[in-house]
């Protein structure tokens, strides 16, 4: 047989989607992780995959862009072709259905309008929004273009964004200065068009952390509030990734929103104290992802 080098697009891929509701038959809970690739193996679609293994879901990818990095830093980012990273979402959803969708760094504006396309023609539901914008290194990962068009195409469809209080500053364009803060910056959030908002307040000072959940809707009071000790660590890479894409893989096994952040903000922290004294290079390491793996769900 003569190997050909012509990768199969759209439309020769089965064109029937795979059924989202159920049919009877046995299936693992899936989660597709759109997002870029990390080298160094913390954050990105790294993380994603090991956070839907540790957690018990089948994990796909779409990889947006190839970041050259390690835990001191980036050092290149190289986008992926707008046609395959559609191609690669298509063949997921076509042949292996999707239950929920973590969102990570979209570098451009062709590529958020190629996702949100997408999110749109496959009517994907339990969308993970996670903002990236910054690495934890300080680099910064989008264009600065980039954020407005994210807010108008991807916000409205998303079921929960979960910035940071970096990412936070850099849409609304203005500083969180404390927790008291928290809850007028949760509820701009909503205002640019999120049905919910999931603010991390990890970056603040002090030894108490605070995130802040709210929908759309909600008076500041009914909102969510999740605290929690602070752990001391050198090793915070890949954080956001991995508790967006916890989410979503509670919400693929059927957790209500609430009950699925509470879920991931649980096994993150336990993941950030099993390895806060671990070293994985030189600069800032990754989290412990799977320190507590769970059986694979067959729904």
């Amino acid at each position: 047989m003569t190997a050909s080098n012509t990768a199969p697009t759209a439309s020769t891929l089965p064109s029937t989607p795979a059924p989202q509701a159920s049919t009877g038959r046995k299936r693992y809970a899936r989660v597709l992780s759109i997002a870029g690739s990390d080298s160094g193996g913390g954050a990105g679609i790294q993380a994603d995959l090991k956070t839907c293994s540790a957690l018990g879901c089948y994990g796909m990818t779409a990889i947006t862009a190839i970041t050259v990095q390690n835990t001191l830093g980036v050092t290149g980012i190289h986008g992926i072709p707008l046609a395959t990273v559609r191609d690669q979402i298509d063949a997921v959803v076509q042949d292996i259905g999707v239950d929920a969708v973590k969102i990570g760094m979209l570098a451009t504006p062709e590529v958020v309008s190629v996702v949100a396309d997408a999110i749109r023609r496959h009517q994907i539901k339990n969308v993970v929004l996670d903002p990236v914008m910054v690495a934890t290194s300080g680099d910064r990962l989008i264009a600065p273009e980039t954020a407005q068009v994210l807010v108008r195409e991807i916000f409205p469809l998303a079921s929960v964004i979960t910035p940071n209080l970096d990412e936070a500053a850099m849409l609304l364009g203005r500083g969180i200065g404390g927790i008291d803060d928290l809850d007028a910056a949760v509820a701009d959030l909503l205002g640019m068009g999120a049905p919910a908002v999931l603010l991390k307040g990890g970056h603040l000072p002090g030894d108490l952390v605070m995130d802040v959940l709210g929908r759309q809707g909600q008076a500041a009071s009914d909102y969510l509030r999740l605290q929690s000790q602070r752990i001391a660590t050198h090793n915070g890479h890949g954080t956001g990734c991995t508790l967006s894409s916890a989410i979503a893989s509670f919400l693929a096994q059927g957790l209500a929103l609430e009950q699925a952040v509470t879920e991931a903000r649980r096994y993150i922290l336990g993941a950030i104290a099993a390895g806060a004294d671990v070293y994985t290079g030189h600069g800032h390491g990754p989290l412990n992802h799977g320190y507590a793996p769970r059986a694979q769900l067959i729904v």
